[in-house]
């Protein structure tokens, strides 16, 4: 018999706030290890171990490759970073991205899931878009206890929403009660000899993400998952595979990078943004190319081929406005932006 001892949290926008005072609600006897990832941006410098450690009881940091597992620490994930748990040591890789994010909440998840099954506590917090959920599926899938957020208090309720339409959850609750939740069960004792056996598709999506994988045998890992679609990654342009799942649509690249529908969607949003500017840039180029040669053409009374360059210059120019007044629409005006205290400034969490 063993103990709930790992809980894996995670949150995105609005997060800071809301694990602020989870974490700041936690015993300072708690005999658990909790891992969090907040999704922020791998350039962002990362002042969440500080702001969490203010009002905390336990000793909060960055997690460090290798470490051993201490139960009453709090390990923080690292920009551009992938935390994860293997065995009852931690690992940072920086693997493909999922769902548009490294670190990921569903890699912890899933990585927690895969090494601890019925030990893992899991918490998805405020946050937009369906962060979580299938890493939530697969704690679940392995015994694990499943904790969201009272979506209706949450500044950004997307990420808890999800969870709880697709998954069964053991406890929906507001964030104040999040905290005493997590020392009441983690003092709990489970069989962790009777746990579920490990699912195929947690492992081999776990084996994935912790880069685990030859070449060979990732991209038969990936076929094995599901089945070529005609999609491309966002991120290397390579095929997709549409994972076999009857409650969410996702896709995975050979390089491994993951999507829920919805983050494809806003992936596909920015290659288009990119491929969009790359045009209006070409446009101009074309514009200024073509006036160059009117002049020219001008100079030495070549009026019929002054005629047809200034043509194509006017037709770039009328081309480069349509699609630059089509990017220049703001596509956040029903989106609000989290608000975030002055000292917590330098950790934006992405969405």
């Amino acid at each position: 018999m063993t103990t709930r001892d790992i809980i894996v949290v995670g949150a995105s926008a609005g997060g800071v706030e809301a694990l602020t005072a989870l974490v700041a609600a936690l015993p300072a006897d708690l005999p658990a290890a909790v891992f969090i990832v907040l999704h922020i941006g791998a350039d962002a410098p990362s002042l969440l171990p500080r702001i969490l450690a203010r009002d905390a009881r336990l000793p909060v940091r960055h997690a460090i490759d290798g470490e051993p597992i201490t139960p009453g620490f709090v390990y923080v994930a690292r920009p551009d970073r992938h935390l994860l748990i293997e065995d009852r040591h931690v690992k940072l890789v920086h693997g493909p991205k999922e769902n548009l994010h490294r670190p990921s909440v569903d890699t912890l998840f899933r990585s927690a899931a895969r090494w601890a099954g019925p030990r893992v506590i899991g918490v998805v917090l405020t946050g937009a878009r369906n962060d979580g959920t299938a890493g939530m599926r697969a704690i679940k899938q392995q015994g694990g206890i499943a904790i969201v957020q009272d979506p209706v208090e949450a500044t950004f309720p997307s990420m808890p929403s999800s969870v709880l339409q697709r998954i069964k959850v053991d406890y929906s609750v507001p964030l104040r009660e999040i905290g005493p939740l997590l020392a009441k069960l983690s003092g709990q004792s489970v069989d962790e000899n009777g746990g579920k056996p490990l699912n195929e598709e947690v492992e081999i999506e776990a084996k994935i993400m912790g880069q685990e994988m030859a070449a060979d045998e990732l991209i038969a890992s990936v076929e094995r998952l599901g089945n070529i679609s005609k999609l491309t990654c966002p991120e290397c342009h390579g095929a997709l595979w549409e994972i076999k799942d009857e409650d969410l649509l996702r896709y995975r690249c050979h390089v491994g990078h993951a999507y829920s529908a919805e983050s494809l969607t806003d992936g596909q949003s920015t290659m288009l943004e990119v491929a969009l500017w790359s045009a209006v840039r070409a446009l101009e180029e074309q514009m200024i190319l073509a006036r160059r040669i009117v002049q020219r053409s001008r100079k030495t009374n070549r009026m019929r081929a002054a005629l047809v360059f200034e043509r194509r210059a006017l037709e770039a120019e009328r081309n480069s406005a349509v699609i630059r007044e089509l990017l220049l629409i703001d596509k956040n005006d029903d989106i609000g932006e989290p608000v975030l205290e002055e000292t917590d400034e330098v950790e934006v969490p992405e969405r």
